[in-house]
């Protein structure tokens, strides 16, 4: 069973940056896509961004450009990093495959923007 996690979050003000880490159990997990999602009080948990085992990026609009995921196989690690943070970036965030695996959810990491 895959164990994921997460770290790196934090206190930002607004315009900063975090670097999220994701470290992951198994190294057959890198046979997948890996996601970061995020979810805020009250809302649906969403992708926001992904990476294939390949290296191909896709992202959500409302972090692209400003949001870059990459992984490092050798650590078993996927990052995020995120600079130019908006107050709307508060959240939750967490780490999985493309698609889910619903029982390695880990407990995420919070980021906290402030204007």
């Amino acid at each position: 069973q895959v164990q994921l996690v997460e770290s790196g979050g934090g206190l930002v003000q607004a315009g900063g940056s975090l670097r999220l880490s994701c470290a992951a159990s198994g190294n057959i997990f890198r046979i997948f896509a890996m996601g970061w999602y995020r979810q805020s009080p009250g809302k649906q948990r969403e992708l926001v961004a992904r990476i294939t085992p390949g290296g191909s990026t896709n992202y959500a609009d409302s972090v692209k450009g400003r949001f870059t995921i990459s992984r490092d196989n050798a650590k078993n690690t996927v990052y995020l990093q995120m600079n130019s943070l908006k107050f709307e970036d508060t959240a939750v965030y967490y780490c999985n495959s493309d698609p889910v695996i619903p029982s390695s959810w880990g407990r995420g990491t919070q980021v906290t923007v402030s204007s």
